[in-house]
């Protein structure tokens, strides 16, 4: 079959059109503007490409899905998270929208065994651009001050689409997810998604779920109220604060 070529007023194929091999590619194109990106989510597709070639656009089936409650920390980490709330786990602050551009990029530098990034520049411009409208949100682990981890990604209706994680420090990164639950489970988001199926997430709790349950999913959740995004201090309550001295100890004043 013949891969669709997307120009810039072209809607996306059904996505049960998509290619089994390589398994999930859907279309190809030029166009990465905000406007194709939010109709690319809300269909269950999402860009994945190298530097040097067109936007690919995918929609795999079955899709790797972290259902909220389903999220399942590790021994060691569920310490930690504990330790943070009552104040002992030395200088630890979880921001939300403080380091965008910073978490997008540390997500892109090359990795142990990866010849390069799918996070091209392009891509990057792209997501910033969303970000300064409030579609994309950076999750950020700050300790003694500097940014040790975090993750990024799409927030749509009630539905949040993880794109990217990174640490610098041992579970600086799940510490950021393990908080971004708690944000959405304030805010009755149910499901993150997680693209591919990976070993890590597997860990965490995700699991596949078929491409018609993703997007019968998304249909009812991108079309309700998105949660109130903020930048400043994620609470271990999923409470988004201004960013002072008192609330980075919980303290809400």
């Amino acid at each position: 079959m013949t891969l669709p070529w997307l120009d810039i007023d072209t809607p996306f194929p059904p996505v049960d059109r998509a290619l089994d091999d390589p398994p999930g590619l859907l279309a190809a194109g030029l166009d990465l503007s905000v406007h194709r990106l939010i109709d690319a989510y809300r269909s269950g597709v999402f860009p994945w490409f190298g530097d040097g070639e067109p936007v690919l656009w995918w929609s795999p089936n079955p899709r790797m899905v972290l259902a909220r409650a389903d999220f399942s920390p590790g021994r060691a980490l569920r310490k930690r998270l504990r330790q943070i709330e009552r104040g002992d786990a030395g200088d630890i602050v979880v921001r939300v929208d403080t380091a965008f551009t910073d978490v997008m990029a540390a997500c892109a530098a090359p990795r142990d065994g990866q010849p390069g990034t799918w996070i091209t520049a392009p891509m990057q411009q792209a997501y910033t651009d969303w970000h300064r409208v409030g579609g994309t949100h950076s999750i950020e682990t700050w300790i003694d001050g500097q940014l040790a981890g975090g993750l990024y990604g799409v927030s749509l209706g009630q539905m949040f689409f993880g794109e990217s994680m990174f640490t610098r420090v041992t579970d600086a990164s799940k510490i950021a997810l393990a908080y971004l639950v708690k944000f959405l489970q304030r805010h009755g988001v149910s499901w993150i998604d997680c693209q591919q199926q990976t070993r890590h997430l597997a860990s965490l709790g995700a699991a596949p779920v078929t491409r018609a349950d993703f997007i019968a999913h998304i249909r009812r959740a991108s079309t309700r109220p998105t949660p109130p995004w903020a930048d400043g201090i994620l609470l271990p309550t999923g409470e988004i604060v201004p960013d002072t001295p008192a609330s980075r100890f919980g303290v809400n004043m």
